[in-house]
């Protein structure tokens, strides 16, 4: 049990948000479990108002709208609150380094209420995951097929090994898709606020927005007018082509045709 290693509480804790971007997203839900090293434990809910629209694309992953939140406080009205909770305590979490940490920095910032992670021990429990679990190829042919994997790397005793593979995972998963289309969209998702294939930029209430960077969030619209020489920039790196094309014609007046629903 994770309670016998500690020796101060550990805050374990997860974050719902309007998106995954921390600069111009925000916290709609927070959950804290605070571990003790009795292996008591305590729980508490902060459901926030973001101050911004709640996304589609968003509460279609954790079902969270405008309406669950409207009469809900503001995170700096929570931010004492959820100090309060983590004075003393480590923090762990599952992505906790990429995410939900980081994300959580930026909310205190907003809110102008002091908090560091310095001294702070981050447990994530997807690091252990990923370092404990392989998940190459040789690790997919033992567990799916129970077939071991002498001559990995090799190109083609890898091609046969992936064929071994996929058929015994569309065999084992009776609710994979059973059409190419759709097993296609499974292995790559793909944004459906997306304009480019990179999401460089996205759709944002029927404009086409800057999805990177220091500017992101910008009306494409209002680069050109405001700040060509950001998007001539764009066109000097190495963007993806479909991206700059979309720099070229909006440089010339043409712009993508928002997506119909």
């Amino acid at each position: 049990m994770i309670h016998t290693l500690l020796d101060r509480p550990l805050a374990v804790f997860d974050i719902e948000s309007t998106g995954l971007n921390r600069k111009t997203d925000r916290i709609i839900d927070l959950a804290i479990i605070r571990i003790h090293p009795s292996g008591d434990q305590d729980a508490h809910t902060f459901r926030v108002h973001p101050g911004i629209p709640i996304p589609a694309e968003s509460t279609a992953v954790h079902g969270i709208t405008d309406a669950d939140v409207v009469a809900a406080p503001s995170f700096k009205e929570v931010a004492p609150d959820v100090v309060t909770l983590l004075t003393g305590c480590d923090l762990a979490g599952f992505n906790i380094v990429r995410f939900d940490a980081p994300m959580l920095m930026e909310e205190f910032a907003r809110a102008g209420v002091p908090f560091s992670l310095e001294g702070r021990r981050l447990i994530d429990a997807q690091r252990i995951f990923h370092l404990k679990e392989p998940r190459d190829l040789t690790a997919a042919l033992a567990f799916y097929c129970g077939e071991s994997h002498p001559d990995a790397h090799g190109a083609m005793a890898d091609v046969i090994a992936t064929v071994s593979v996929l058929d015994a995972q569309i065999e084992r998963y009776e609710d994979l898709p059973h059409d190419m289309d759709k097993l296609a969209a499974l292995c790559n998702p793909r944004d459906p606020t997306w304009v480019d294939e990179t999401g460089k930029f996205r759709w944002l209430d029927g404009q086409v927005v800057l999805n990177f960077g220091q500017k992101q969030g910008r009306p494409l619209r209002e680069l050109v007018l405001n700040e060509p020489g950001y998007l001539e920039w764009m066109l000097k790196k190495d963007f993806p082509d479909d991206t700059k094309e979309i720099v070229r014609n909006a440089l010339n007046n043409r712009y993508p045709t928002p997506p119909t629903e």
